[in-house]
């Protein structure tokens, strides 16, 4: 059986990991992101239209996807993998563009980045989301996980304790973004019966708490009706990103729009049909990499 390190064997082995070279940020750096599956498109979707000259690298979890339903344990294990995929082309940010991550494992993805910044959808669609309603209610749909953790109801009521938060779980959004089913009358019925209950709360905003949900963002407004301002958490997460870029200088300055590298855990073949009718551009590749 082989003996514990020693503590003098785990300093050494310290020391010469803090001799090797560290990861080296500049502008010209990459932006990660990283999502269960194609929902995080919707970042990369808003980032590429905030910041055009910036470079995305971008893994979608696809053979694990949804994280919703997964344990809490479970999920912190796929976020700390996920990063690490990034990690391994030297971003200068992740954005976790998963709510459900971002509500239960930020703090995972943090550790794995080390001293590169880490931003959530969740934390930057409450602000918007707070500064924007008038009425003072607030609804949320998500995940099970992201609406079981209460996390947008903490970040809300942390910029503003008198809001009230009405929150709704729709499981069943993810699978139909997955398969393409933006106007199909089966989304439809579906929509119908989760934004019901929570239109009648006299809400004057609605947070789409997962990345998956702005897939189908023309459905839900068609439910929901023109009173009820919809917050994306992707165009918060951009505009967010943005600010921090400029605040620390690593802005990537170039006039090239910068063509995302793409990277899957499973189906790329599907996800390049997904990519090309969501996102309505010519496809770069996509890579095939193991979880």
């Amino acid at each position: 059986m082989l003996e514990p390190l020693s503590t003098v064997t785990r300093r050494f082995f310290s020391y010469l990991i803090d001799l090797m070279p560290q990861h080296k940020i500049t502008p010209e750096s990459p932006i990660g992101i990283f999502d269960s599956g194609i929902g995080g498109l919707t970042v990369v979707k808003a980032v590429q239209a905030a910041l055009p000259a910036e470079r995305i690298i971008y893994f979608g979890d696809t053979a694990r996807v949804p994280y919703g339903p997964k344990s809490q344990v479970t999920i912190r294990r796929y976020a700390r993998e996920d990063t690490e995929i990034l990690m391994k082309h030297q971003p200068k940010m992740i954005i976790v563009a998963c709510n459900t991550v971002s509500a239960l494992a930020l703090d995972v993805v943090e550790e794995a980045a080390g001293n590169i910044p880490v931003i959530g959808v969740l934390k930057a669609g409450a602000e918007l989301a707070a500064r924007r309603s008038r009425s003072g209610r607030i609804g949320v749909i998500g995940t099970q996980a992201t609406i079981g953790s209460n996390a947008y109801a903490c970040a809300i009521h942390g910029e503003n304790d008198e809001l009230e938060v009405i929150s709704k779980a729709c499981p069943l959004f993810v699978p139909l973004a997955e398969e393409g089913f933006i106007d199909h009358p089966a989304t439809r019925l579906v929509a119908e019966e989760y934004l019901s209950e929570i239109v009648r709360r006299n809400i004057d905003t609605l947070v789409l708490g997962c990345t998956h949900y702005p897939i189908l963002r023309a459905m839900i407004e068609r439910i929901t009706g023109p009173d009820i301002a919809i917050i994306d958490s992707a165009e918060a997460v951009a505009c967010k990103a943005g600010e921090l870029l400029a605040t620390h200088g690593m802005l990537n300055r170039g006039s090239h729009r910068a063509v995302p590298h793409l990277l899957v855990s499973d189906l790329p073949q599907k996800f390049r049909e997904l990519y090309r009718l969501f996102m309505g551009t010519e496809l770069p590749d996509v890579e095939l990499v193991g979880v």
